[in-house]
């Protein structure tokens, strides 16, 4: 490889995450396959079932956006295709139209159950634990 700079180690560490990154990925897409659903899918779900306010069940796509690492569009497509499925549902925000809110159905959080386990395996094969 190159010269044992800073730069170089430095450079070599991001390498190392994205590969890390792209195996975890690769592995919780074919664990959850069968699911009908996708890592992204995943956890769009997993942050709805943790992170949804108590007292309304609904969750700004906002909010999700700056969790997920998907981009607008990108998010927005998502949650089409998981309100399609019926694992999650949209409203606009009362106060605010340009708002959207989403939360999980019934059959979400089911699917969501389902696919814990498996993932949370898939994670713990790929990270080691």
């Amino acid at each position: 490889m190159g010269a044992n700079t800073p730069e170089a180690r430095l450079e070599e560490r991001w390498r190392d995450i994205l590969a890390v990154h792209a195996r975890a990925l690769g592995e919780i897409d074919r664990a959850l396959h069968p699911y009908g659903l996708g890592a992204s899918d995943f956890e769009v779900l997993d942050l709805l079932v943790t992170t949804t306010p108590p007292d309304g069940e609904q969750c700004r796509v906002q909010n999700l956006a700056g969790r997920v690492h998907l981009s607008q569009s990108a998010l927005s497509r998502l949650i089409a295709r998981l309100e399609k499925d019926g694992l999650v549902e949209r409203g606009v925000c009362l106060e605010d139209r340009r708002g959207v809110y989403v939360r999980l159905t019934p059959k979400g959080r089911e699917r969501h159950a389902e696919a814990l386990p498996v993932q949370r395996a898939a994670l713990a094969r790929t990270l080691g634990g």
